[in-house]
C-alpha cells in the first residue's frame, strides 16, 4: 500500500514546495522505493494551457499531452518519472468533472456541494492509479489560509482519516525571515502560517523552514515548542547557489530519514548524493563559460523558459561549461542592434511562442545566425521563423509568411488541419483554443547521413510538441535544393520535425520541445550538442581575434 506525503505552504507563494518535493522524491528513490508525485492547483482555469506566461510562467507538456504546472517539470528532472496527465488538477478541472456528473443526473437529485462532491472528486485523484507506488508525494499550490486552497486542504484531511494517519504525512514549507535592520531571524510568520493549517484540522508532522540565513537552535526550538512539531522534525532549507545543492541540503537535514522514520521503514539502502555533487562542482566551479543569446518576449520572466533554461544549463554540464544566458526581448530587437547585441554571444537560440509580436527581430536574428556562421536552435515557433526567413531571403519569396498572423501573403507556415494520433485523426481548430493544440510525444524519422541522426544516434526518436501550426511540407523540394534539409519528418511524411542547413557548423530547428526531456542526470542530446558547437565556435572567434 501506497504511503501518501502531502506537501503545503505558508507566508507567502513561490517558496519552493515543488523542488522540495522533487528534492525529496529523488532522495526516497535513490534508497530503493518507487515514488510518484502530483500537484494540486486551486486556479480555476481548467489547465495552464491558455495562461499568459506572466501570470503563470512555463507550461509543461507531457508524454500523454497533458498541458500541466511547471512544477511537473521539477518533478521529472529530479525523479527520472515521467509525469501523466494524472500527475496534475485544478479546481477548474474539478468543478468540471462534477458539474459534468451533475448535468447526467449521475447524482440522483441530490443537492451538489462543495463536501462531499467536490472534496471526494479530490480524494479520488489523489489515489487514482497510485497502487504500485511506495510513496505518493502530493503538493497544495497555493498558500494555507488562501480560500480557493480550502477545498484542497480540506480533501487531504480526510484523506488521512480515510487512509489511517499511519499512512499520510504532512510536511509544511514555510518561510522563516532575516530582518537584515535589526539583525534578527523572525519565527512568528511559521508560527501563525502553521496556526491557520492547524486551524483547518491538519497538524503538521515535519515543517520545512525556507531562510536567506542558517536557522539557530534556539529559533528551532522555539518553533517545535509553538508549532508541536518535534525538534529533529523542524528542517530549514537555506537558499542555495543552485538549484542542483537542493537534494544534497535536505540530504544533509535528513529530510528523507525522517520521513521513512514516521512510517517506521527501515531503509533499503543508503542514498546516493554523488550524481547532485558533481553537477553541482562543475556548475559552481567551472571556469570555462560561453554565452548563449535567447530571442524571445517573455525573456524578463524567470519561470516563463524554465525547462530551457535548465536544458542549456545541462548541455553545459555535459560540456564541463557555465552557460550565461543572454536574454534579448525580441519585440525590442531592432534591425540595426542586431550585430552590437549579438557580437559576442556563441550560439543564439529561438524559443517557442505564439502570436505576430516580436516575429521580425526573430527572423533578423535567424539571418544573422545564417550568415555568419554562428550555432543555432529554433524550437517549435522558432524553427517556423527559420523557415520564414530562409524562404524570404534565399528562396526570394518576400511575402513568406504565416497564416497564424498574417492572412496576406505566402503561407509557408499553416494551420495544420489534422494529424494521426494513437492510429487516430485529430482535427486542427484555431477557435477553442484550450488543449486543441498538437500536444504529447510523437515519433519522428531522422533522415541518414543527417547532423541530427548523428546526435541522436537513432532513426526514429519520440519528442514532445505543443503547437498548432505547422511548415507546409509542398515546399520541401524547393527548401533543400537550396541548401535546408528536411532532416526529420512524421512517420508518414506529411510533417517535418526537423530542419537543418547545409554549409553550416550547426543550424538545427526542430517542431518539438526537446527542453522537456532534458535532466541534470540525463541532458538532452539535442543541448549537449548545441553547448559543444558554441563552445567550438567560441574557440575559433579566439583564435582569429589573436591571429593565430
Amino acid at each position: 500500500m501506497a504511503r501518501y506525503i502531502f506537501v503545503t505552504g505558508g507566508v507567502v507563494s513561490s517558496l519552493g514546495k515543488g523542488l522540495s518535493s522533487a528534492s525529496l522524491a529523488y532522495l526516497l528513490q535513490s534508497r530503493g522505493y518507487k515514488v510518484r508525485l502530483r500537484k494540486l492547483d486551486p486556479y480555476l482555469n481548467v489547465d495552464p494551457g491558455t495562461m499568459s506566461p506572466f501570470q503563470h510562467g512555463e507550461v509543461f507538456v507531457t508524454d500523454d499531452g497533458a498541458e500541466t504546472d511547471l512544477d511537473l517539470g521539477h518533478y521529472e528532472r529530479f525523479s527520472g518519472v515521467t509525469a501523466k496527465k494524472t500527475d496534475n488538477i485544478t479546481t477548474g478541472k474539478i468543478y468540471s468533472d462534477v458539474l459534468r456528473k451533475e448535468r447526467k443526473g449521475e447524482y440522483l437529485g441530490k443537492t451538489v456541494q462543495v463536501i462531499p462532491h467536490i472534496t471526494d472528486r479530490i480524494k479520488e485523484f489523489i489515489k487514482y492509479d497510485t497502487s504500485k507506488e511506495d510513496f505518493v508525494i502530493c503538493e497544495i499550490g497555493g498558500i494555507v489560509g488562501d480560500i480557493e486552497s480550502l477545498p484542497f486542504v480540506e480533501a487531504i484531511r480526510q484523506f488521512s482519516n480515510d487512509i489511517g494517519k499511519k499512512n499520510a504525512l504532512f510536511i509544511h514549507l514555510t518561510l522563516v525571515p532575516y530582518l537584515k535592520a535589526s539583525d534578527e531571524i523572525k519565527t512568528k510568520p511559521t508560527q501563525h502560517s502553521v496556526k491557520e493549517l492547524r486551524s483547518i484540522g491538519i497538524q503538521p508532522d515535519i515543517i520545512i523552514c525556507r531562510s536567506e540565513r542558517p536557522i539557530p537552535l534556539e529559533h528551532r526550538k522555539k518553533i517545535s515548542l509553538f508549532c508541536n512539531v518535534d525538534i529533529k522534525n523542524v528542517i530549514e532549507t537555506v537558499d542555495v547557489k543552485t538549484i542542483y545543492e537542493a537534494p544534497i541540503s535536505f540530504a544533509k537535514e535528513k529530510l528523507d530519514v525522517q520521513v521513512l522514520d514516521y512510517f517506521k521503514i527501515k531503509s533499503k539502502k543508503s542514498n546516493n548524493l554523488n550524481p547532485w555533487k558533481k553537477i553541482t562542482k562543475i556548475t559552481l566551479n567551472t571556469k570555462k563559460q560561453v554565452n548563449i543569446a535567447i530571442i524571445g518576449k517573455y525573456v524578463e520572466l524567470k519561470d516563463a523558459y524554465k525547462s530551457l533554461d535548465e536544458a542549456l544549463t545541462h548541455g553545459g554540464i555535459t560540456n564541463n561549461l557555465k552557460v550565461n544566458l543572454v536574454r534579448i526581448d525580441s519585440e525590442k530587437l531592432k534591425v540595426s542592434e542586431i550585430k552590437s547585441k549579438l557580437k559576442n554571444v556563441s550560439g543564439i537560440l529561438i524559443p517557442g511562442g505564439f502570436g505576430k509580436r516580436g516575429t521580425e527581430g526573430k527572423i533578423e536574428a535567424i539571418k544573422y545566425a545564417r550568415i555568419n556562421k554562428i550555432p543555432f536552435l529554433g524550437i517549435c515557433y522558432g524553427m517556423q521563423m527559420a523557415i520564414i526567413e530562409f524562404a524570404r531571403n534565399k528562396l526570394k519569396i518576400k511575402k513568406a509568411t504565416s497564416s497564424e498572423f498574417d492572412r496576406g501573403g505566402v503561407h509557408i507556415i499553416g494551420l495544420m488541419n489534422e494529424w494521426e494520433k494513437s492510429g487516430k485523426k485529430v482535427k486542427g481548430t484555431d477557435k477553442n483554443l484550450g488543449g486543441t493544440m498538437r500536444l504529447g510525444s510523437y515519433d519522428a524519422i531522422l533522415k541518414d547521413k543527417s547532423k541530427i541522426r548523428d546526435i541522436y544516434k537513432s532513426r526514429l526518436i519520440k519528442e514532445r510538441h505543443r503547437h498548432r501550426y505547422e511548415v507546409d511540407i509542398s515546399f520541401k523540394e524547393k527548401f533543400e535544393k537550396n541548401g535546408l534539409i528536411f532532416s526529420g519528418l512524421s512517420p508518414d511524411n506529411k510533417l517535418p520535425e526537423i530542419i537543418e542547413l547545409k554549409n553550416h557548423p550547426w543550424f538545427i530547428g526542430v517542431q518539438f520541445h526537446p527542453e522537456f526531456k532534458s535532466r541534470p542526470l540525463s541532458p538532452h542530446p539535442l543541448f549537449s550538442s548545441f553547448i559543444k558547437a558554441a563552445k567550438n565556435h567560441k574557440w575559433v572567434v579566439l583564435q582569429l581575434i589573436v591571429g593565430t
